[in-house]
């Protein structure tokens, strides 16, 4: 584990992210492309160009969305293999980008194994999570609600780096069944908590500061693109306005829809979010989970769950539960 640090892992495994952040790229030009397209043809064939623009977001949005499965497959998975093998024996390969490919494939075979396996990942912490979010609102008392909110986004982000690291713990653990070393990597979370929250300050401080900066910036490159076209935001403004009037919901429009201007600033501050968020999981967020997941596999390595371990989720989770049983017939 010594051969090999944190940079110089996230160094070794770069050319995923630089990878994913191109079709990411590619993807959210063709999604803009496509919705752009429904508001000009339907607002040329039938004066309805806000109608064209929901519905050519929709259609982008499921090709994009079903486009970026075989991406995050072929490279997010990729990534937290390798990254998984440089912390765990200290040294990869020349070609990362084969050997990822290769044991992506090996583990799990066909993009529908992968979703499946992540999809009880997730289930499993999410229930988890949402145990604690319940135990927050609780505590809150009056502000239960705000409380409950704010500890839920926080447990969100937190468990999504958990996904990562258990997936991780998934590739590492390839001489048992996959089934099997899901239950582990849930049942390390609760085993060495207190190891692996020594990282979460680290997760949130560069998530807001990459926030703050990178969507910041997009946000004003992009308003600077919008405001050279005036026309299509007042058109837009005005399909709005129109239909809010035919359904007696002009007065409940939100402030980022009362003008031109304020839709041109909304719809730019949401590319610079996409756009942010692009590139925050595509280069800042591996950065900072070379680390979580380091200490993760490490204490994993250290203590390696037993069966006995396993009852202390079972009762937290009944997907866990489920997947336990199973696994104890098969």
């Amino acid at each position: 584990m010594k051969g090999m640090d944190n940079k110089q892992v996230y160094k070794a495994t770069l050319c995923f992210s630089i990878r994913r952040i191109l079709w990411d790229i590619l993807g959210f030009v063709a999604w803009a492309a496509v919705a752009a397209a429904g508001f000009f043809i339907a607002d040329k064939a039938t004066d309805k160009g806000l109608i064209g623009l929901l519905i050519g977001a929709a259609v982008g949005l499921v090709a994009l969305v079903i486009f970026l499965r075989w991406v995050s497959y072929k490279y997010k998975a990729g990534q937290i293999a390798m990254m998984t093998k440089g912390v765990s024996e200290g040294e990869l390969p020349r070609d990362v980008l084969a050997e990822g490919n290769r044991i992506v494939k090996s583990r799990f075979g066909t993009v529908a194994a992968f979703f499946a396996g992540t999809s009880i990942i997730k289930g499993i912490f999410n229930q988890i999570g949402r145990g604690i979010t319940a135990a927050g609102q609780a505590i809150g008392g009056d502000n239960g609600g705000t409380v409950g909110s704010v500890i839920s986004s926080a447990v969100q982000v937190v468990i999504s780096y958990l996904c990562d690291c258990c997936l991780g713990w998934v590739f590492y653990r390839k001489e048992i069944k996959s089934a099997k070393a899901t239950l582990e990597g849930a049942v390390l979370f609760f085993k060495h908590g207190k190891t692996l929250a020594k990282n979460m300050g680290r997760v949130f401080g560069m998530g807001l500061a990459s926030l703050a900066v990178i969507g910041g910036v997009f946000s004003g490159f992009f308003y600077l693109i919008a405001s050279g076209f005036p026309a299509a935001f007042n058109g837009l403004f005005n399909e709005i306005t129109e239909a809010a009037t035919r359904n007696g919901a002009l007065e409940k429009l939100p402030a980022w829809l009362n003008s031109p201007t304020a839709l041109m600033i909304a719809a730019a501050v949401l590319a610079g979010v996409i756009v942010w968020a692009m590139i925050h999981s595509a280069f800042i967020r591996p950065f900072v989970l070379v680390g979580v997941l380091r200490n993760y596999i490490q204490s994993g390595m250290e203590d390696i769950p037993m069966e006995s371990s396993f009852a202390m989720l079972d009762s937290k989770s009944a997907k866990f539960k489920k997947l336990h049983d199973e696994a104890k017939a098969a």
